[in-house]
């Protein structure tokens, strides 16, 4: 068990972090942040900051040495260097579920050896590849980058399969995926301590737009919750595979056959946001009990529903009217440079 007063460092240097470091701020604890980026908004709430790439083994031993705990809200850290950090502090979750998660093919066939079901799926390297996988599995379907795509970035729609010649590859390993017919969005939000203990959040029923979560509602919907039972159990099956610490997301899609895994991220999640409010104990304080070795806070709801939206780049501008309703719960990250795409922030209403 990790005391309060320690300190607590966070591995990326965006919006996650910074409600990371909130709740350990409340709970006692002070955080360390370690980024490449100059301007962080984690960093704007924390004790410490450390400017440095996560290649940087040197700058990741020195980071670690001032921790008693590591942890990331980013899961395209290199893995391989994180031996810097674990050599001086221990790291949550581990360095495994960040080389299965950040890689979509690694993610695909890990999931699929414990029983879940992804949408088809094939490996692309090559513009033979690319021809083979739409001819096998069908179009309409997606071709992404096996790494390092987020919020729809990496990704090409393949409507037809002629639209497969007009793609120009990147150069770098892609993967085929094909179209899922569903009826809607899911995500499973689980924290595990070190001890096995698992603990699940109510599973919000999503709407994306563009790529980009646009909306969580909680309760979700019928067919979202005939399916959650099955969700739950391939999620705790991947965290116990793991030795999972922490907060971990798995998202789905609720198709009349039953839940299809679509990804998962081994942190704390967008689609989570809502907890902050909307639970007795929100995702980013039981992640930082989990990883300091302190006894879970319930996961119940604190309403009888909860519906986050996230604010994305102008959006962020309409904050006095959205502070004219007092029944709003109003989160801006933050950032200086409103873009097209990019979350500045999120609101939270409960239904009471």
């Amino acid at each position: 068990m990790i005391p309060p007063g320690e300190m607590i460092g966070i591995l990326g240097g965006g919006q996650l972090g910074r409600m990371i470091a909130l709740a350990a701020a409340n709970l006692g604890y002070r955080c360390h942040v370690y980024a490449p980026e100059a301007d962080s908004i984690a960093a704007d709430v924390c004790a410490a900051f450390t400017q440095g790439e996560y290649d940087d083994e040197p700058a990741l031993a020195a980071f670690a040495a001032q921790c008693a705990v590591v942890t990331y809200e980013f899961e395209n850290v290199a893995a391989t260097p994180l031996a810097a950090v674990t050599a001086h502090a221990p790291l949550h979750p581990p360095a495994r579920a960040l080389e299965v998660a950040q890689d979509r093919v690694n993610e695909k066939s890990f999931v699929e050896a414990l029983g879940g079901r992804p949408a088809p799926w094939a490996k692309v390297d090559s513009m033979e590849d690319l021809r083979a996988a739409v001819a096998s599995i069908g179009a309409p379907g997606i071709l992404k980058t096996r790494r390092d795509g987020y919020d729809g970035k990496g990704q090409w729609r393949i409507v037809q399969a002629s639209d497969a010649e007009a793609v120009e590859l990147p150069g770098k390993p892609l993967i085929y995926e094909g179209f899922v017919t569903f009826d809607a969005e899911f995500s499973v939000i689980l924290v595990r301590t070190e001890a096995g203990e698992v603990r699940f959040w109510d599973s919000a029923e999503n709407v994306h737009k563009g790529g980009i979560l646009d909306r969580s509602t909680v309760p979700a919907s019928p067919v979202i919750l005939a399916q959650v039972e099955e969700a739950r159990a391939l999620a705790a099956k991947v965290a116990d595979a793991l030795g999972y610490v922490g907060v971990l997301t798995l998202e789905f899609f609720a198709t009349a056959d039953g839940p299809v895994f679509n990804e998962m991220a081994p942190r704390v999640h967008n689609s989570g946001h809502w907890t902050i409010e909307g639970a007795l104990t929100s995702q980013f304080e039981n992640h930082v009990r989990a990883i300091c070795g302190l006894p879970l806070g319930s996961t119940a709801l604190a309403a009888k529903g909860v519906v986050m939206d996230n604010l994305i780049g102008d959006d962020a501008h309409d904050w006095p009217a959205i502070l004219s309703d007092p029944a709003n719960h109003l989160h801006l990250y933050g950032k200086a440079a409103v873009r097209p795409g990019r979350k500045m922030g999120h609101v939270t209403r409960l239904v009471l």
